[in-house]
């Protein structure tokens, strides 16, 4: 029985040995459905158990002469097994094994990239809490907007990631489906009960349906949860960056002792693992877009996705596992400067107050229309000007000041009025 979730890392899944090793466990657990049938020998395949193995070099070194890898694979199988290896294979072709394979391996990279998706939740959810009074300024197209917290720009990250999970549980039962059902997938040369029984073994469903192959819609899917997932990291790398401008330096990357940023420029701190993770996210989105080409192949079966799945499948898992280690060492080590983000909330003498000045005039009896003109008079006065301030303007407009006394003007300006009920939200998240 195959251990699927207590497995190497990433890249030891995707090599030849660990394929092929994934193949004979599939060979053996249709003989062992064979025999539990009554179709060949116990005996057999206790023999079998006993001396199945295979070498790598030398499969590959039988693939050179007959150009078909697993008709060498099963020759070099049968090397080490003798007169009962003429049981293997029995009633089979390739996909049954090269796609019921192939799922084994999926499955064991989902297993490793849930630890880590569950490592980046960890890291965000102490981060939501650490940050969850952080008070900094909200921004809309890039523009000022409102006051939010720090911790609650987490918890929606951790929001995202938390249905990242969710689909990537459900993706993990749709992709653990076997096939031993024969050439075209009719059953001729192979009792239906065969498939089932090697597929309990193997920790798989039978295929409801397949031709020849396992239908390639499945693979496009887990491409592109994974491509969603790498979209969500790109999401949260870009706005780390954005907030680690010079201008705006409200988080920054962590910067090691002896770390250098510029081969030029000494004072250089770039924001380089953000960016990083920003560019994986392009391929992952190539990728889904090569795996989705997949889907179509000629009537029952064509190798036309084979030579794609040989490239995007490994190079997929092995990216989003190494992106979710990055992204969660980048947000555990994240320098948070709040002093900064104090002084850009407060840009302009506290323009990202205009609304709740506007809501306040209309709820002391102002018309709405008139309300807002007088508003954004003083906003846009204050608006890039070195010495622009609101609040003093407002202060000092005399339409303003029929309808607001200098407390009312006070509590529009105070950020908790936008917090008050960011609780519901972390009540929501468990945080």
């Amino acid at each position: 029985m195959i251990e699927r979730y207590t497995l190497p890392e990433m890249g030891n899944l995707w090599t030849d040995n660990y394929k092929m090793k994934m193949w004979l466990q599939v060979e053996i657990a249709v003989c062992e459905a064979q025999a539990e049938l009554g179709y060949i020998p116990a005996e057999a395949v206790e023999e079998i158990k006993a001396k199945a193995n295979f070498n790598r070099d030398r499969v590959l070194e039988i693939e050179a002469e007959v150009r078909h890898d697993v008709i060498a694979f099963l020759t070099n199988v049968n090397e080490y097994v003798g007169d009962a290896g003429r049981y293997i294979h029995v009633g089979l072709t390739s996909s049954d094994v090269l796609d019921t394979g192939l799922a084994l391996q999926m499955v064991a990279s989902l297993g490793l990239i849930l630890g880590k998706v569950e490592d980046f939740i960890q890291a965000l959810r102490y981060q939501a809490q650490q940050h969850r009074n952080t008070v900094m300024v909200g921004r809309s197209h890039g523009i000022h907007a409102e006051p939010i917290t720090f911790g609650f720009k987490l918890a929606g990250w951790l929001s995202e990631m938390l249905r990242n999970r969710d689909r990537l549980v459900r993706l993990r039962e749709d992709i653990s489906v076997g096939k031993v059902s024969g050439a075209v997938g009719t059953y001729a040369n192979v009792d239906p009960r065969i498939e089932a029984i090697a597929c309990q073994k193997l920790q798989l469903t039978p295929d409801c349906a397949s031709t020849q192959v396992i239908s390639r819609d499945r693979h496009a899917e887990f491409v592109q949860q994974l491509a969603l997932l790498a979209a969500s990291i790109e999401r949260f790398a870009v706005e780390i960056r954005n907030l680690q401008r010079t201008d705006v330096l409200e988080v920054e990357e962590f910067f090691s002792k002896g770390q250098k940023g510029s081969s030029a420029m000494p004072h250089k701190r770039n924001p380089i693992k953000s960016e990083r993770l920003t560019g994986m996210a392009r391929i992952l989105r190539g990728n889904a877009i090569a795996a989705l080409e997949n889907v179509a192949l000629w009537h029952e079966r064509d190798i036309s996705h084979s030579s794609v799945e040989r490239v995007i499948l490994p190079d997929s898992c092995i990216l989003v596992h190494f992106m979710l280690k990055d992204i969660t060492n980048l947000v555990k080590n994240l320098l948070v400067y709040p002093g900064n983000m104090q002084r850009n909330m407060n840009v302009y003498g506290g323009v990202i107050f205009s609304q709740r000045v506007l809501l306040t005039l209309v709820e002391k009896g102002m018309n709405r229309e008139d309300a807002y003109t007088v508003v954004q008079s003083c906003a846009h006065t204050a608006w890039n000007v070195p010495d622009g301030n609101f609040r003093k303007l407002v202060e000092e407009d005399t339409t303003i000041a029929q309808h607001l006394s200098p407390e009312d003007i006070s509590a529009c300006f105070d950020p908790q009025h936008h917090l008050k009920n960011l609780d519901r939200i972390y009540q929501r998240l468990s945080i």
